[in-house]
């Protein structure tokens, strides 16, 4: 049977408006990725670590240059992210925090504080003379 005027059989990404909650659903599925994959640089570290300071002295090289610190700093922002995202899930598992005001504030708490923190972090270890 054939429709006069075609429309989607299931609910598309035009007919939502995008809001906040949308992206941040979206950027936990993609951070919890980057988390999977960026534990390669922790079981990294680890092994250069154990197998002793040429080793060692190669991570730190890599960790030190741009590249390698732009990818710790996304890195370090994704941990953070993913850790409030799932304090704010664990909220909504009590039953609370589910009436729109609450969402958006929750949303909008959420992003601010994984930079602030990110940024913190980083903060100290620069400031206190380490490398990250």
């Amino acid at each position: 049977m054939r429709q006069s005027d075609p429309r989607p059989l299931s609910p598309h990404l035009q007919v939502y408006r995008p809001m906040l909650t949308m992206a941040l659903s979206i950027i936990h599925r993609i951070t919890g990725s980057a988390l999977y994959f960026g534990s390669a640089l922790l079981v990294w570290w680890v092994f250069a670590a154990a197998m002793g300071p040429e080793a060692y002295a190669t991570f730190q090289s890599v960790a030190a240059s741009l590249p390698g610190q732009v990818i710790l700093f996304g890195f370090t922002w994704a941990l953070v992210h993913h850790l409030i995202g799932g304090l704010k899930h664990l909220v909504w598992d009590t039953g609370r925090g589910f009436d729109l005001v609450t969402v958006e504030r929750m949303a909008r708490l959420s992003v601010a504080a994984s930079v602030t923190i990110t940024l913190v972090i980083w903060a100290v270890v620069l400031f206190s003379g380490g490398n990250p």
